[in-house]
């Protein structure tokens, strides 16, 4: 069968459309591929900012009447530019699976002096969720003090923003990284010239790799819808194969939160939502229209809800590192496989030694947002957080880098023994007094270390409930406990705890 598909002519969309046709060739489903593109009225209004245009859908709205008419037989779009509303004559039958929904952020080196003597901060950007959601962010969050950040609207392709950090009055950019990488990582001929233009630019910047749980994505950014008539059945049969229903389905959820709100470019909110074996992550934050404070992390479980428990029953109710100190390592036992390092985990924030001296070009990943703060204030770039999911989470950086991260883990001794790919920078020393468990039932852990120490001292807590966020904390924990039911997962000691005070008092 031959497909006529249809697309914006941009680079982007071009690129997005090929994949979606090469998924169909390779599916066996379609034997030709035909491409049509154009530019919408998003593209021709290079002037207004977005979120000012009155028209819904101004990237996707001009594809209609080729659909109606039988001109293309499939549209593809960026899913995030869709209007919320379902329209009449079409629909969306099949999403591709998503790219790194995150926002990228780079600043330009050859500022980062200038920022640092003003303590002013240019960002270009057309989004007022990004404005809104990150104005507090590059104050806590780089690794030097901002006392002034200015949004200014920006307007054009991937290549064209970034070419304006470097010919306009501003320090930096945020774009949608699955866009950039998408650039990067095209093949074809068509693309050398943008591909080589956007990596000599991109090299020529500082970047990080905006966390979610701050700064939640536009509604299905990421993903790429295809839309066809409705009374095309044989295209929807055809769509079936390539359709990625979890994509989907984070998406929709995605889109009819927006839609909530009033939906649109304008509104000044970011949501998230992230598959998991344990459930569905979803950050929410923003500003309505009618000026109520969206601020959500949560996970919807896959588990059954458990019945609320006496906060007198459960430990620990203030953070509590009971059970070790920690002693710091000689640095001769650290110090050159670290500056050997060209990506460089950090566990948590006193992982890496106060006297650790990082080169600029070192990857720095923290396993938490509030690592990353601390990591911050002591002057060190980090590029982006497993946000506390787990520390495979989130470090899809390769096209970024142009090669596969080899990332060195920094942790305790006692974790890093016979791993090659983790290093011990200090070592929990236990401690002789620690918390009294008897008669608690129901626990959070904040590392495995702890959760062990407190069951070979207390072994009847291997028969109560117990919490911990995802990672290498619940695995270890997880082997130890057979009870089903009896570990539950959470986002963060503060997720659990908002539950468990609900009833004290």
């Amino acid at each position: 069968m031959r497909v006529k598909i249809a697309a914006r002519s941009s680079d982007l969309a071009r690129l997005q459309a090929q994949t979606v046709g090469k998924a169909l060739i390779q599916s066996g489903k379609v034997s030709e591929v035909e491409f049509n593109f154009r530019a919408s009225l998003g593209d021709l209004n290079q002037h207004d900012p977005l979120w000012k245009m009155p028209e819904k859908g101004v990237f996707t709205e001009d594809f209609l009447s080729d659909l109606e008419s039988g001109a293309c037989d499939m549209v593809v779009h960026s899913w995030k530019d869709l209007p919320t509303e379902p329209r009449k004559k079409t629909a969306i039958v099949a999403t591709m699976p998503r790219a790194d929904i995150r926002d990228l952020f780079l600043l330009k080196r050859e500022a980062i002096e200038k920022v640092k003597s003003t303590r002013r901060l240019r960002v270009l950007t057309s989004s007022p969720r990004r404005t809104y959601n990150l104005k507090n962010f590059f104050r806590n969050y780089l690794p030097f003090a901002i006392d002034e950040v200015e949004f200014v609207n920006v307007r054009g392709n991937i290549p064209t923003r970034l070419r304006k950090i470097f010919s306009e009055d501003a320090d930096a950019l945020i774009v949608a990284k699955a866009a950039m990488d998408r650039l990067l990582s095209a093949t074809a001929e068509e693309y050398q010239d943008v591909r080589v233009e956007l990596r000599e630019n991109f090299s020529r910047c500082q970047w990080m790799a905006l966390p979610l749980s701050i700064n939640p994505t536009a509604a299905a950014q990421g993903a790429l819808a295809i839309e066809v008539r409705n009374d095309r059945n044989d295209l929807k049969e055809i769509l079936r194969s390539i359709h990625c229903e979890e994509t989907f389905t984070s998406v929709q959820k995605e889109r009819d939160i927006l839609a909530s709100y009033g939906g649109g470019c304008h509104q000044k909110i970011g949501v998230s939502v992230l598959p998991r074996s344990f459930g569905k992550v979803l950050f929410l934050r923003g500003l309505t229209d009618a000026g109520e404070t969206l601020n959500q992390a949560k996970i919807e479980r896959l588990e059954a809800a458990k019945p609320k428990l006496n906060a007198e029953l459960c430990w620990p109710l203030t953070p509590s590192d009971g059970f070790f100190k920690r002693e710091p390592l000689a640095a001769s036992q650290w110090q050159d496989q670290l500056k050997k390092a060209r990506y460089v985990y950090v566990a948590r924030e006193t992982a890496l030694p106060m006297d650790a001296s990082l080169k600029s070009d070192q990857i720095v990943w923290s396993a938490g947002v509030k690592t990353w703060k601390k990591l911050a204030e002591r002057g060190t770039w980090v590029n982006g957080s497993s946000e506390g999911l787990g520390e495979d989470e989130l470090c899809d950086i390769q096209v970024l880098t142009s090669e596969t991260p080899k990332w060195l883990r920094v942790t305790h001794q006692a974790s890093a023994e016979g791993d090659p790919n983790s290093l011990g920078t200090y070592r929990l020393v236990p401690r002789a007094e620690h918390p009294d468990l008897k008669g608690k039932t129901h626990f959070f852990w904040m590392s495995g270390s702890s959760f062990l120490r407190a069951a070979s001292i207390f072994p009847e807590i291997l028969n109560a409930h117990h919490a911990c966020g995802p990672g290498k904390t619940f695995s270890a924990i997880k082997a130890h406990i057979k009870a089903p039911g009896s570990l539950s997962i959470y986002l963060s000691y503060e997720d659990w705890l908002s539950e468990v005070t609900q009833l004290k008092g």
